[in-house]
C-alpha cells in the first residue's frame, strides 16, 4: 500500500492506523512517500511496524511519488490511498476477493464506496473526459445538467458498476497492469494522473470497477485545501495536458480556448454572485499562474 503525504497533519497517522487495524494479512508493507512536508506529519508514522518511510526531500507531485513508492512494493496488488482516507473493517477483504474471482480477471482497477465526514456517499466515479464535458464544466452547465459533465454526480453510487474511472483517493490496481503501463504519467503533477492511467488501461483492454459493497472513509479535498489558488492552477494545467495528450488537435485547442477565455469569467461571475471576495481572488491567482505557465509549455515544453 502506498500513501503520498504532503503536510497532511494528523490525517496521515489516522490513515496508517486504519491500515494497521483493518488491513490484516492483505497488507504486507505500508509505504509512505513524504513529499517534503514541513509540518512534521511524516514523523508520526516513522518507526511504525510494517511502515517504510521514503523522504523525497521535495514535492515530487502525486504521480511521481506514487511511482517512487510502487518501486518498493512487491505484492500482486497496489493500493494507492490518500492520507485523508481510511480503511474500514472488511474493506480490503471484499476488494481482494472481488479481484481474485475468475470472472473479474479483466478488471485492472477497483474503487470502493467512499464515505464522507457527514456520512454521505461521495460521488467518486467519473466518465472519461470529453470536450463536451470540459465545456459544460467551464461555463457551469454541469451544475444544472450533471449528465453533461465528466463527473457522474447524477448517480447515487449505491450499486456495483463498471465505470470509466474511480477516484485516486482509493485506487486499487493489479501490479502487472501498473508495470504494463509503466505507472502514472509524471507530467501530471497532481490531478488527472489517475484519469490518464485509467484511460490507458482501457485502451490496453482492462476495466475499472466500482465496488459499492466495500467501503472506506474519505474526508475530501485533503491537503490541497491548504492552497486553493494553486489547486485550481494544478487542475487547469493537468486538464490541458490531458486534452493535448488524448484529444484531437482541434478538440484540444477548443478546450484550451474555453479554459483561458470563458472559464475565468464564469468562475468570477459565480464568486460575485456568492459575494465571495476570497473566491474571486483565488480564481485570478490561479489563472495568473496558469497564464504564466502556458507560454513555458507551448514554447519550451514545460509540463511541470
Amino acid at each position: 500500500m502506498i500513501v503520498v503525504n504532503w503536510n497532511a497533519g494528523p490525517q496521515l497517522k489516522t490513515c496508517v492506523d486504519s491500515v494497521t487495524q483493518f488491513g490484516g494479512d492483505y497488507v504486507g508493507k505500508i509505504i509512505v512517500v513524504d513529499n517534503g512536508s514541513i509540518d512534521g506529519s511524516e514523523t508520526s508514522v516513522e518507526g511504525m511496524p510494517n511502515v517504510t518511510l521514503i523522504r523525497a526531500g521535495e514535492n515530487l507531485g502525486f504521480g511521481k511519488a506514487c511511482n517512487l513508492g510502487a518501486k518498493d512494493a512487491d505484492s500482486d496488488y497496489l493500493l494507492f490511498l490518500n492520507p485523508d482516507a481510511a480503511l474500514f473493517e472488511g474493506t480490503l477483504r471484499k476488494v481482494v476477493n472481488f479481484m481474485q474471482a475468475p470472472a473479474n480477471q479483466v478488471v485492472g482497477i477497483c474503487g470502493a464506496q467512499l464515505i464522507e465526514e457527514s456520512g454521505k456517499v461521495s460521488r467518486s466515479c467519473a466518465r472519461f473526459p470529453s470536450v463536451t464535458g470540459f465545456l459544460a464544466h467551464a461555463v457551469g452547465l454541469d451544475r444544472i445538467f450533471p449528465g453533461l459533465g465528466n463527473s457522474m454526480a447524477e448517480w447515487d453510487h449505491l450499486a456495483d458498476r463498471k465505470v470509466d474511472q474511480v477516484i485516486g483517493a482509493f485506487f486499487f490496481v493489479r501490479r502487472r497492469l501498473f508495470e504494463q503501463l509503466q505507472g502514472f504519467d509524471e507530467r501530471f503533477f497532481v490531478y488527472f494522473e489517475e484519469v490518464d492511467f485509467s484511460y490507458r488501461a482501457r485502451l490496453a483492454g482492462w476495466q475499472s470497477f466500482y465496488l459499492a459493497d466495500a467501503q472506506a472513509f474519505h474526508a475530501g479535498g485533503g491537503t490541497s485545501n491548504q492552497v486553493k489558488a494553486r489547486r485550481l492552477f494544478y487542475s487547469l494545467r493537468s486538464r490541458l495536458l490531458y486534452a493535448f495528450k488524448h484529444f484531437s488537435f482541434p478538440a484540444a485547442l477548443m478546450v484550451l480556448a474555453t479554459t483561458l477565455l470563458l472559464e475565468p469569467l464564469a468562475r468570477s461571475a459565480l464568486a460575485l454572485a456568492r459575494r465571495s471576495l476570497s473566491g474571486l481572488k483565488e480564481t485570478w491567482a490561479g489563472y495568473r499562474m496558469l497564464l504564466a505557465w502556458v507560454p513555458e509549455w507551448l514554447f519550451k515544453n514545460k509540463t511541470r
